[in-house]
């Protein structure tokens, strides 16, 4: 696998995400389309969103609810798309939707590995590859990002990091779509800034490459520690999404 599939496998994972076609990421205008949430989307993708605004670093695809296609439309006509997706542009498109009982919900940034740049990453501590036998025990909060409860069927493989018998991270992937796992992370607090999290990414990284899927990562624009992680670990920013959502959702 190269950089240049890993890519191409991305693009067309959002566009059957969207319902698009993976070259409209590479256009440099805007566009928009009815959003349908359809079979082959990846699994978190839930059926109370409205739509989705999505850049690869080119223009924004926007797949929203028909009755949102002209407000959105309007909103993006000349605008930059790293100006649309950002604040304070995005005020006026939150005032957009409120007419029609929808907002502005997460914003959040997607990173793909970039395989000159990958490297298994030291750790003080013994790392156990862990398989879905493995997590029984381990769905509580404390490792809530590395897998899912909601969604445990898709938790395919982890990587655990042992302080003696004690579990001090865990680092999970799920199963999100067919050609692309995604990796969640997390380290007990008395455990961080040790580089657990980087060695537990790294090695996990490498056994999704190994067997064949892409490994994406997800954060918050606001995760400075998590963003750290995935460029320590060798994956770059690769796409970013922004959600809207029922006013009604919030919670």
């Amino acid at each position: 696998m190269t950089n240049q599939e890993i890519l191409r496998i991305a693009m067309e994972q959002s566009a059957r995400d969207l319902g698009c076609s993976a070259a409209d990421f590479l256009a440099e205008e805007n566009r928009v389309f009815p959003w349908r949430l359809g079979p082959e989307a990846k699994k978190y993708y839930k059926e109370s969103t409205s739509g989705i605004l999505l850049s690869y670093g080119s223009g924004i695809v926007a797949a929203v609810h028909e009755k949102l296609c002209m407000a959105v439309a309007e909103y993006l006509r000349g605008r930059e798309w790293y100006c649309a997706l950002g604040t304070p542009d995005l005020y006026r498109l939150n005032e957009c939707l409120a007419a029609a009982g929808q907002e502005v919900a997460f914003l959040s940034e997607y990173y793909l590995p970039r395989l000159e740049r990958l490297s298994l990453q030291p750790c003080a501590y013994e790392l156990r590859v862990l398989y879905p036998a493995d997590f029984a025990e381990l769905y509580r909060p404390a490792w809530s990002n590395a897998l899912c409860a909601e969604r445990r069927a898709l938790d395919v493989l982890g990587v655990g990091a042992y302080d003696g018998d004690r579990l001090v991270g865990l680092v999970g992937c799920s199963a999100d779509a067919p050609q692309m796992w995604q990796i969640g992370v997390d380290v007990l607090p008395a455990y961080r800034r040790r580089g657990v999290a980087a060695a537990l990414t790294s090695h996990l990284a490498q056994e999704i490459l190994r067997r064949g899927k892409v490994p994406f990562y997800c954060t918050t624009w606001a995760n400075v520690p998590s963003a750290r992680n995935a460029v320590t670990c060798g994956f770059l920013p690769a796409w970013v999404e922004m959600s809207i959502r029922p006013q009604k959702n919030r919670a």
